[in-house]
């Protein structure tokens, strides 16, 4: 029987695109990297964040540059780009509506939990998790599998009784390695190819599709 839900923060629960492409173009300009206006940097929305700074400065991901840039990143979106968001329609009554009829829910974001938390607070959607969860500033946990792991662990859940919500493949991919069933949002920043690819168990186009689907 299901019991508990996690969901991702960026691309399903809110719409970040501005605060978190604004800040990562901060980031690379401060480290000598100017990204045109004109250049779409949507596709860094959802991975773990120093390895798409990475891949666009083109070195490794432990590489001094791109955590200087990572730094930068955070220099403004600790401040600003944070609240640069907008919720998704329909979610504060969708979590409602789950949480009445029993479901308990936690979020699962590769966004540093100190971030995830304020942008929760902020939008007045933090009392309907029951606890949220996000990678350390240091790094740890970016990994969507290792966040699920650290959560499965922490809580005491047990995967059968567990579904993953979420709208990139890093979602899917992270709740199957433990077994745990995944529904992907299609209108976050996961491609059709890759949402089609990753194969999750089912598909919505509007949140509130949700309360079908279980």
């Amino acid at each position: 029987m299901l019991k508990n839900i996690l969901l991702d923060l960026d691309g399903t629960l809110t719409d970040p695109k501005v605060g978190i492409t604004t800040s990562a173009r901060y980031g690379l300009a401060k480290v000598g990297h100017a990204v045109a206006e004109s250049e779409n940097l949507d596709w860094i929305i959802g991975p773990p964040l120093k390895a798409s700074l990475a891949k666009i400065l083109n070195v490794a991901a432990d590489d001094d540059l791109a955590e200087q840039a990572l730094l930068g990143y955070r220099e403004r979106f600790s401040v600003t780009g944070l609240f640069e968001n907008q919720v998704y329609p329909d979610i504060a009554q969708t979590l409602a509506r789950l949480t009445q009829r029993g479901f308990t829910l936690f979020v699962a974001t590769a966004k540093p939990t100190i971030y995830a938390k304020q942008i929760l607070a902020h939008f007045k959607l933090s009392p309907y998790f029951k606890e949220i969860y996000g990678s350390e500033l240091t790094g740890e946990r970016t990994n969507k599998g290792d966040l699920i792991e650290y959560i499965l662990a922490e809580q005491q859940l047990n995967p059968k009784e567990c579904l993953m919500v979420g709208d990139r493949e890093y979602d899917i991919l992270g709740a199957r390695r433990h077994g745990i069933e995944t529904i992907a949002v299609e209108y976050g920043y996961g491609s059709e190819a890759e949402i089609s690819a990753a194969n999750p168990k089912a598909r919505i186009q509007h949140f509130k599709q949700l309360l079908e689907c279980l």
